[in-house]
C-alpha cells in the first residue's frame, strides 16, 4: 500500500490529521461521540473544530471500533481530518489500537497521503483512566505502528507485465506513497517507532512465505538468514552436506533425501555487550519445509496447494531475530535454530516403515512420510539441549491439520508445561495481540506415540487428539529439565480474510510474540 513508512519527530505541512473518538453510550439514545478536551484543542488549532463537529454528528457514524469518517476544512478544504472510531472506551485494548492502526493505514493510502499527524494519545489516556486499563502511550503508539506498518505491507515482485507498467523510460510507474507519520506526544510517537519496526520485522517473514517454492528453495532460505544476519550484525553458520552426517542429523537426512535441494540447519546468534553475554540463551526453533508434497504418502486432491508456507515457523523465527537485533536490542543472548528442508519424492526418499534413530538414541518407526515437520524439529531440538545450553526452547510450526479443527484461525496451539515460561508466553501474546491456547500434554498422549517397532512412531493412525500427537513426539526429544514450548501455528499463519491490520496472504505470526517475549 505504501511505497515505505516512516515515523519522523516533525509534521509535514501537508499532513493529513488523524483523531480517534469512542462509541457514544449505547443507554442514552441520540447521544454521538464526542472529541476528548485535549483532543478538541488539537482540531481546534488545525481549524477544524466546525468541519470535524459536523462529520462526527453525521447519523452513520457512532464511533465503532474501525469505523471512521472524514471531515474537510481550511482554505479550498485542503485540511482532510480522519476520525476513526475507537469502540467502547471500557473495552480498549492494545488489540483494538493494532486493528485501528491498520484501518488509518488503509485510509492513508485511498487518500494517496504523503504525511500523517496520528493524534489518539489523549484519547488513549482519557479511557485508560476512566477504566483502569494498563495501555501507557508508548504501547498505544506501538500497537498503532504495528497495524500501520503491517497494513503497508506490499509484496508484488511476482507480479509481471500483466500487472506492472513502465514509464517510455521502462521504469516501473507505481501509485504507492511514501508515508511520514507523526504525533505531538513524544512517548506516543517513540511507541509507534518502535512499532513500525516490528512491522519491518514481520513482513520481512510475510515476504519469504509468499516467495513460491522454486525461489525459496532450501539453499535460498539459508542464504536469506545470512545476507539478515549480516545486515543486522547476527551471527551466522549452516550445517549441511557431510556435517548433517557427522552431527546425526537424521530427521533432516531422511525428510530431505528426496529432494534436489538439499536440507540444511541454519543458526543464528544475537550476543549483547556487557556481563550477560555469556548467559543461558534462549533457543528459538523453526520448522522451515521450504515444500512439503507429503514425500510417499503424497497428499491428494488439491492438498498440496499452499504448501509452500510449510516454511511459515522458520520465517516467523527469522522474522523475530530481524526484530531482536534491530528494535529490541536485549541484554541477554538469543539462539534461533531453522530445520530447512524440502519434502518431495524420488527413488532416495524415505518410507513408510523405516526406522530411523537420532543422536538422543531415540529411534522412530516412519508411519507417515507427511507427518515429516516433527522429524526435522526433533533434530534441532536435541541439538538445543545437547549444544545450546539453553534457559528455555521455543519452537514455532505448521506442525497439524488437527489444530486447525480445534482452534480455527483464532488462536495457535500452546503446548507448554512449565509455568514460569506459559506465563511469559502468554504476557507475550497479549502484547502482540498473537493469540495462544493451551492443549494438555498429560503421559496419555505422550503414551500414544509408543511404537511396537521402534520407541515411538511418527504418527498414530489413531486421529485421536491429532494436534497433540505432534507436540507428545517432540517432547521424546527434549530434556525434561529445560523449559520449552512448542507453538503449533498452523490455523494462524495465513489471514482468514482482508480486514483491520491485513490483508488476504501471511500473517507473520510469532515474529511480534517473540519480539515481545524477549523484550520482557
Amino acid at each position: 500500500m505504501f511505497d515505505s513508512i516512516r515515523y519522523s519527530a516533525k509534521s509535514s505541512k501537508t499532513a493529513t490529521l488523524v483523531v480517534g473518538v469512542f462509541a457514544s453510550d449505547s443507554k442514552t439514545p441520540g447521544t454521538k461521540p464526542t472529541l476528548d478536551a485535549a483532543t478538541a484543542r488539537i482540531v481546534a488549532a488545525a481549524g477544524a473544530s466546525d468541519a470535524v463537529k459536523s462529520a462526527i454528528s453525521r447519523p452513520e457514524f457512532e464511533g465503532a471500533m474501525g469505523s471512521s469518517v472524514e471531515a474537510f476544512a481550511g482554505s479550498g478544504g485542503k485540511t482532510r481530518v480522519i476520525v476513526v472510531g475507537l469502540g467502547k472506551a471500557e473495552k480498549l485494548a492494545t488489540e483494538t489500537l493494532r486493528f485501528v492502526g491498520g484501518v488509518i493505514g488503509r485510509k492513508l493510502a485511498a487518500a494517496k497521503s504523503e504525511g500523517a499527524v496520528i493524534e489518539l494519545s489523549s484519547a488513549v489516556a482519557t479511557a485508560v483512566k476512566a477504566s483502569g486499563a494498563a495501555i501507557s502511550a508508548g504501547a498505544a503508539g506501538s500497537a498503532v505502528g504495528e497495524g500501520l506498518g503491517l497494513i503497508g505491507w506490499v509484496c508484488d515482485e511476482f507480479k509481471g507485465s500483466v500487472t506492472k507498467k513502465k514509464d517510455a523510460k521502462g521504469k516501473e510507474v507505481t501509485s504507492r506513497t511514501k508515508l511520514d507519520v507523526a504525533s505531538s506526544d513524544a512517548k506516543f510517537g517513540d511507541g509507534v517507532e518502535r512499532g513500525l519496526g516490528l512491522a519491518v520485522s514481520a513482513n520481512f517473514c510475510r515476504t519469504l512465505s509468499q516467495t513460491p517454492p522454486n525461489i525459496a528453495t532450501t539453499s535460498y532460505m539459508a542464504q536469506q538468514a545470512r545476507s539478515m544476519a549480516k545486515k543486522v550484525g547476527l551471527k551466522y553458520s549452516v550445517m549441511e552436506g557431510a556435517a548433517l552426517e557427522r552431527e546425526n542429523m537424521t530427521g533432516l537426512i531422511n525428510v530431505g533425501k528426496a529432494s534436489e535441494n538439499k536440507p540444511c540447519l541454519v543458526r543464528l546468534e544475537y550476543s549483547p555487550k556487557g556481563k550477560n553475554k555469556n548467559a543461558k540463551p534462549l533457543v528459538l526453533i523453526g520448522k522451515t519445509m521450504t515444500y512439503d508434497t507429503g514425500g510417499l504418502s503424497l497428499k491428494i486432491n488439491n492438498g498440496m496447494v499452499g504448501m509452500k508456507r510449510d516454511k511459515d515457523g522458520g520465517c516467523a523465527v527469522l522474522g523475530a531475530m530481524h526484530a531482536i537485533a534491530t528494535v529490541i536490542q536485549p541484554n541477554r543472548p538469543v539462539v534461533a535454530l531453522l530445520s530447512i528442508a524440502e519434502n518431495s519424492i524420488s527413488d532416495e526418499a524415505y518410507r513408510p516403515d523405516d526406522v530411523i534413530t537420532y543422536r538422543n538414541g531415540v529411534t522412530v518407526e516412519v508411519t507417515n512420510t507427511d507427518a515429516e515437520g516433527r522429524l526435522v524439529l526433533a533434530d534441532a531440538l536435541c541439538w538445543a539441549c545437547e549444544k545450546e545450553d539453553p534457559s528455555a526452547i521455543i519452537d514455532l510450526a505448521t506442525l497439524t491439520g488437527g489444530v486447525v479443527v480445534a482452534l480455527g484461525s483464532t488462536y495457535a496451539g500452546m503446548f507448554c508445561e512449565n509455568d514460569a515460561l506459559r506465563a511469559k508466553v502468554e504476557a507475550a501474546s497479549k502484547a502482540s495481540g498473537e493469540r495462544v491456547w493451551r492443549l494438555p500434554m498429560h503421559q496419555e498422549y505422550q503414551d500414544l506415540m509408543k511404537s511396537p517397532v521402534a520407541d515411538i512412531q511418527n504418527s498414530n493412525a489413531n486421529r485421536k487428539a491429532h494436534p497433540i500427537q505432534g507436540a507428545a513426539f517432540l517432547a521424546y526429544f527434549v530434556d525434561e529439565k529445560i523449559p520449552w514450548c512448542h507453538l503449533d501455528i498452523a490455523g494462524v499463519h495465513v489471514a482468514d480474510g482482508n480486514k483491520g491490520a491485513f490483508v488476504d496472504g501471511p500473517t507473520g505470526w510469532g515474529t511480534r510474540l517473540l519480539a515481545e517475549l524477549v523484550d520482557a
